[in-house]
């Protein structure tokens, strides 16, 4: 029964996929790259120990380069540990963007993540990038070597800006219980790269933590940086990444930028780009490429009604987390809207209280947030049911899978990691498969039969593990007990008397299978 369940949703994939080209080379045609929208880009990190600065300082560099207008680029990092060690590092990686942008740009260099591009074997031998590579050993080294310390001692602490920020750190600052932090490392307009060029706005954002208070994990940390957005830029755009998934291609968000501006395509939420991975063992013995969940099944999806949401590589309008395409959820304050335009400076006292105010632990409190607005609460895994309630509301997506891979991330590489992995995902999943939004019957209801069942498939993953382990067991029991695992041949007689011999599939099957089995190995 439940292998036909399964079956029967993975119908849905294979009813209408599409594939899409784009021609980033004609925006020329709709608009200027002055005009370009701005976008706003969200990583999450939340321990330095398991998620190491560096890997989070690359993935942050690699978007600021992106080949796109500079000061229309805000990268917010949220830091779910409040580390004083994230912070540190990436007041040394501020330093460093004011060469490596001009760098990038200059020489045309695809892969804009340092630690890829100076282990690469395309890296340039200039002296230039030498120098550049020298640079980059050193913050890394420097920051590495605090992170072994455990804290910022003042050897380190250069400036009296860099002294208030850090003297947040006092007796009593965990990681469970802390006030909001929000510093701005790089501001549009006023800072310059080496060559005069403006920065992109780099923000470091630690929410206020309380025992007190429920956190909603990654998707309360998302909401935190969709609010300090709003009220220092209110991009129309957002990019949600993972902090170890870094950019590998620079044209990303032009190409994304061909389906935003397409005015025909207005009720698109948002477009996903899949997620692949690099350094994975030809063998892949954990299956953490995962390619028919994050490759295959999305091409089914996008021709019913759009993609699912995996959590990072995707590009939202902001707008879609403000209710449906026609039925508008204002926020509780007018600053927090996205048609709000900011003309303040995001360092000016006004709007660092706001930003410090919508990032309280208890802001949310008596509001829709999490539930009509924002990234979904209910869920261990909020980036497959924030897809979902964007759908069920009305927003249809894209997938877009490019020859070159838009992003690289990592993979769990040893088995603790990959059990965990999929116990929260698991977990999450059957939360909704059995809530009140269970897709077999309200998402069936909000997009289709086909939709419904295509959500019905990942909701209910968890339950293939049943039969599974009853097929895993099953040879082991029957040798042990000494019964066939297949039925006996039987002769049958049909009403005329005559006799037919029927001989079990599954038994030819494995007949089969054996001796070509023993062809290969001859």
């Amino acid at each position: 029964m439940i292998f036909a369940f399964m079956w029967a949703t993975t119908q849905s994939f294979r009813w209408r996929p599409i594939r899409r080209s784009v021609y980033p080379e004609n925006l020329i045609q709709v608009t200027r790259d002055c005009d370009f929208p701005k976008l706003d880009v969200f990583i999450c990190t939340a321990d330095p120990y398991k998620e190491p600065p560096m890997g989070v300082v690359n993935t942050a560099l690699s978007v600021m380069a992106y080949n796109y207008p500079s000061d229309k680029i805000s990268v917010y990092v949220s830091d779910d540990g409040g580390s004083e060690l994230t912070l540190f590092a990436f007041m040394e990686a501020a330093k460093f963007a004011t060469h490596w942008l001009p760098f990038c740009k200059k020489y045309k260099i695809e892969d804009r993540c340092p630690a890829a591009y100076f282990s690469s074997s395309h890296c340039s031998s200039t002296t230039h990038a030498e120098e550049l590579k020298m640079m980059y050993e050193t913050m890394k080294m420097k920051v590495e070597s605090i992170i072994d310390r455990g804290c910022v001692g003042d050897e380190h602490i250069k400036t009296d800006k860099q002294r208030e920020a850090f003297d947040r750190w006092a007796d009593g600052f965990t990681r469970q219980n802390h006030p909001t932090v929000v510093q701005v490392l790089l501001e549009t307009g006023k800072d310059k790269d080496i060559t005069g060029v403006e920065m992109p706005n780099l923000v470091y954002v630690s929410r206020q933590k309380s025992k007190a208070s429920h956190h909603h994990f990654k998707a309360g940390a998302l909401n935190v940086l969709l609010r300090v957005s709003a009220a220092m830029t209110n991009a129309p755009l957002i990019l949600t990444l993972d902090c170890d998934m870094y950019s590998n291609d620079p044209n990303t968000p032009r190409q994304m930028l061909c389906f935003m501006l397409d005015l025909k395509m207005s009720k698109y939420g948002f477009v996903q780009f899949p997620q692949r991975f690099h350094g994975i063992n030809k063998n892949d013995i954990y299956g953490g490429e995962n390619k028919r969940l994050f490759q295959i099944n999305p091409i089914g999806m996008d021709g019913l009604a759009g993609t699912n949401y995996v959590g990072t590589g995707t590009f939202f309008r902001r707008r879609a987390f403000f209710g449906g395409p026609s039925s508008y959820v204002s926020a509780e304050k007018p600053e927090l809207n996205p048609n709000h335009v900011v003309d303040k400076s995001i360092q000016s006292e006004a709007v660092l209280e706001m930003a410090q105010s919508v990032a309280s632990c208890e802001y949310e409190n008596g509001t829709r947030w999490g539930y009509k607005m924002g990234f979904r609460y209910g869920s261990l895994v909020e980036d497959y049911f924030t897809g979902y309630q964007l759908n069920c509301e009305g927003w249809d997506s894209v997938f877009y899978h490019p020859d070159r891979a838009a992003f690289w991330g990592d993979i769990p590489i040893n088995l603790d990691d990959v059990l965990s992995q999929n116990k929260r995902w698991c977990v999450g999943l059957l939360e909704v498969a059995f809530s009140k939004y269970s897709p077999i019957i309200f998402g069936t209801k909000s997009r289709g039969i086909l939709m419904g069942l295509a959500y019905s498939h990942f909701a209910f993953w968890g339950i293939w593990s049943i039969p599974v382990t009853i097929y895993a067991f099953i040879p082991q029991l029957t040798l042990l007990n000494g019964v066939s695992p297949f039925p006996k041949v039987r002769t049958l007689h049909d009403v005329s008397g005559s006799s037919v011999t029927y001989l079990n599939l599954g038994s030819s099957c494995m007949y089969s299978f054996s001796l070509d089995l023993t062809s290969k190995t001859a």
